[in-house]
């Protein structure tokens, strides 16, 4: 059976309480002061990512506990410095190759033509970054988005789904899937230089 991608860890409010040793409202007064920085469900329920949790504790000079520092672990991207481009548009992925080779000459730059192959260079470089388009041979991107960020063995690389489909909802879609970033052809270099630069940093 396919494993279901992994969303990120939150915390509410009370989980917050509860790690910290105090009251539930404790925790909301934090929140409700800017102390803690926080954002709300359609439900109207705090929600805390790891990373601001994180932020509050350190300015407070308190340490991380186990629990959070497991979260933080698990969410992390991974830092390899391989790039990996997967695109059946051969003109296009060779585009999109020298432009990064060109900008970022620290980073190792791979290719894969169709899923297959993509699937191949994932399991044996472990590239922490991937530019992969949705429509290919083989196997589509949508199978391959949901497989490399829901499997540990892939160390959860920072993805950016690059396609041509109008289809309705296709964003929401492959950010379910686990996407990190969402593009649409024709592309722009730069724009994909930026979003490069800022995971390289």
């Amino acid at each position: 059976m396919a494993q279901k991608a992994k969303k990120k860890k939150v915390f509410s409010a009370l989980e917050v309480a509860n790690i910290c040793g105090v009251v539930n409202q404790t925790a909301i007064n934090w929140i409700n002061a800017g102390h803690l920085k926080a954002y709300t469900t359609p439900g109207g329920q705090f929600r805390v990512t790891p990373e601001d949790f994180a932020q509050f504790l350190k300015e407070r000079g308190s340490e991380i506990p186990s629990v959070l520092q497991e979260v933080l672990n698990e969410n992390k991207v991974n830092s390899n410095k391989t790039l990996l481009i997967v695109d059946d548009d051969k003109v296009l992925n060779s585009l999109i190759q020298k432009y990064l080779k060109k900008n970022f000459a620290e980073l190792k730059i791979i290719q894969a033509y169709d899923g297959f192959e993509a699937g191949a260079l994932m399991a044996n470089e472990k590239p922490g970054f991937v530019i992969l388009d949705l429509d290919l041979p083989g196997v589509d991107g949508f199978s391959l988005c949901k497989k490399i960020k829901s499997e540990a063995m892939f160390n959860n690389p920072y993805v950016v789904v690059v396609t041509a489909l109008k289809e309705p909802g296709l964003s929401e879609r492959v950010t379910e899937l686990g996407s990190n970033y969402f593009l649409t052809k024709p592309l722009s270099m730069e724009k994909i230089g930026a979003i490069v630069n800022q995971w390289a940093r």
